[in-house]
């Protein structure tokens, strides 16, 4: 049990600063790509790299709000039934697991190797990845506090 709840915290603490680097990435990706965009015309071709930009008609489904206007226009008296079915309200149960680490008690590097490998890092990758990892994992856990939890189930109450 002790092995399993110090793999989870581990897989938790790395997990959060990649996932910070991840939503950097993301935002920075999605602005570079905004700029180059203005800055291309319609395409590009240089020594190393190429930009094209192509507009693309896709068919998306009818979005949940627009459905509901249209039908509620269209069958004013069932619209408003309709409404109010889907302002109703549910209980959705959560069952949460809440894990730490324990007063003045610490996870090993080795804790966090073992995350890293089961995630396909080689050895020589995660020994690289550690130092900073734990670095970015400290400065973000300043603001939060050390219980974390995880849904482990949902239900809707009967």
């Amino acid at each position: 049990m002790e092995r399993k709840i110090l793999e989870l915290v581990a897989t938790d603490r790395i997990e959060i600063p990649l996932s910070s680097m991840d939503q950097k990435l993301r935002r920075t990706r999605l602005s570079l790509g905004g700029e180059i965009t203005d800055m291309v015309g319609s395409s590009y071709v240089g020594e190393r790299v190429f930009a094209r930009v192509v507009d693309e008609d896709k068919e998306r489904a009818r979005g949940m709000k627009e459905a509901v206007a249209e039908f509620e226009q269209e069958f004013p008296k069932y619209g408003v039934i309709l409404r109010g079915k889907i302002a109703e309200k549910r209980v959705l149960r959560e069952k949460h697991l809440y894990f730490g680490v324990n007063e003045g008690k610490r996870l090993s590097s080795d804790d966090y190797m073992g995350v890293m490998a089961s995630i396909g890092l080689t050895p020589a990758t995660a020994n690289a990845l550690y130092p900073d990892l734990m670095e970015v994992s400290r400065k973000l856990a300043k603001a939060r506090q050390e219980e974390r939890s995880v849904i482990v189930g949902k239900y809707e109450e009967e």
